[in-house]
């Protein structure tokens, strides 16, 4: 996945975090495309999760949204065709967020981890590989088919 570009994103609660996260893709080797919030004013989260979200589905790459608890940027980034975001708060969540749902976008709370935890849970969900068995495989299948159904 080093050769995909990473799209990252942030509202003004997670604007700190997000630049410390793009130091550490960097000291990782990954490139990333920072997407906004650029500065600490007061922004709206959804606007830049979209944005962020929407750019996944379509180049099918990853992506990683931070705002005050994650939650806000969950919500709008499922709400985009192909995304499957996971808003995860600690290495377990990360690595079977990945494993089990194949994720593409980690969203990670600003006021709920510290600067450390973040990039280990960062590190974790970029290095995990989707399973591939065949249970999993089927159940994000059925996530797909439900889009399907409800997204036009």
């Amino acid at each position: 996945m080093k050769n995909k570009k990473i799209l990252v994103g942030s509202d003004h609660a997670g604007f700190k975090l997000k630049e410390e996260i793009k130091r550490f893709l960097g000291q990782l080797g990954y490139d990333y495309e920072d997407l906004g919030t650029h500065s600490s004013e007061s922004c709206d989260y959804p606007e830049i999760a979209f944005k962020v979200a929407k750019k996944v589905a379509e180049n099918r790459t990853m992506g990683i949204l931070i705002c005050n608890t994650g939650i806000g940027n969950t919500i709008v980034a499922n709400k985009i065709k192909g995304v499957r975001a996971a808003n995860c708060f600690n290495e377990y969540t990360a690595r079977m967020s990945r494993v089990h749902n194949n994720s593409n976008v980690l969203c990670l709370g600003a006021m709920i981890l510290k600067p450390d935890e973040a990039k280990n849970i960062t590190k974790i969900w970029l290095t995990t590989d989707f399973a591939k068995e065949e249970r999993h495989i089927r159940r994000v299948k059925q996530i797909s088919q439900l889009e399907e159904k409800t997204c036009k």
